[in-house]
């Protein structure tokens, strides 16, 4: 096998080697690590960021970054669990998970609008509306956590089909249809052509401040939904949900080789970075591992991965 030909594999696979040999080193090291229980908590885990880690990718791929995913978790947690308090009906969890839907997508045509348009700094911009979306939770739930167990709300949490969790089955779904879309149709070619080179992709007539609109407004949306399904999972909602959340979905990001220069991303690789760190805080925690030294390894894993994408493009 040629050097160049063992370089694409492990620029194409090489997370995939980390991920199985991060796994199989944590099998070894603890009891009971290696069953399926583990791996469906695993993934049971990642399902919660591993949403908001898909609107980011796309995010990322336009060149910007998105600071205000982890606050909204939180506003749409309240929001939604106010909704569904006091009563059990389909109609109130269908209301529900719209509203949270809709004031996540609200702040993602804000975010989007005040990057496309307002020319505004994505970091600066999405900072903003952290800030706004985490005082807007404490406001709107008085700092309390407000109650949501109603059994049509949490359904979905508590669903368990074939030994598949209801959030997973969810997760999936939700993997395949972004995939799709970014792979397959014209809004995902749009989303790589802008990344890749804005004033070219206005050149060849891609209306480029809808398309960033867009972007934000997709991510907003899957923060919003994450947001409801936590409040579903926990029977509560709560306004401290989400903190560190947006890191963690940028990390899951990156690690699974979303370029920060953009142009260059793909949502199955974004899966494989979630893993990657929930595998690492699943075994931190099985391990015993003081919570504080688990945020440096957290840390040192996203500048190892920012480090290696920065020197895979001087290489290009």
């Amino acid at each position: 096998m040629s050097n160049t030909m063992l370089k694409k594999i492990l620029n194409t696979y090489g997370m995939i080697f980390i991920l199985i040999i991060l796994f199989l080193g944590l099998s070894v090291s603890i009891d009971g690590f290696l069953s399926a229980r583990t791996v469906w908590s695993i993934i049971e885990q990642v399902s919660m960021f591993g949403i908001i880690a898909i609107g980011v990718t796309f995010i990322i791929i336009t060149t910007g970054i998105d600071l205000s995913s982890g606050s909204v978790v939180a506003l749409t947690a309240v929001v939604s669990a106010s909704i569904v308090t006091g009563g059990d009906s389909v109609t109130a969890t269908l209301i529900a998970f719209g509203a949270s839907i809709l004031v996540g997508a609200i702040i993602g045509v804000i975010n989007g609008g005040l990057t496309a348009i307002g020319t505004i700094p994505p970091f600066i911009a999405t900072l903003g509306t952290m800030i706004i979306a985490r005082g807007a939770a404490q406001l709107y739930s008085d700092g309390r956590p407000i109650d949501a167990s109603s059994d049509s709300f949490t359904w979905i949490a508590d669903l368990n089909f074939f030994g598949l969790p209801g959030l997973v089955i969810l997760y999936i779904l939700i993997v395949i249809a972004t995939h799709i879309l970014l792979s397959r149709s014209t809004f995902g070619r749009h989303v790589y052509a802008v990344g890749g080179n804005l004033n070219a992709a206005k050149i060849c007539g891609i209306n480029t401040t809808k398309t960033l609109i867009w972007v934000y407004i997709l991510g907003g949306a899957l923060s919003g939904l994450a947001g409801a399904l936590l409040a579903a999972r926990t029977y509560a909602g709560n306004p401290s949900y989400g903190l560190s959340w947006e890191l963690d979905a940028i990390a899951a990001a990156v690690i699974g080789g979303v370029s920060l220069s953009g142009g260059f991303g793909t949502i199955p690789m974004c899966v494989i970075g979630a893993l990657i760190i929930g595998t690492t805080n699943k075994g931190l925690n099985m391990l015993g591992v003081d919570p504080y030294w688990q945020q440096i390894v957290k840390g040192g894993i996203i500048v190892v991965a920012v480090l290696l994408d920065t020197l895979k493009r001087r290489k290009k």
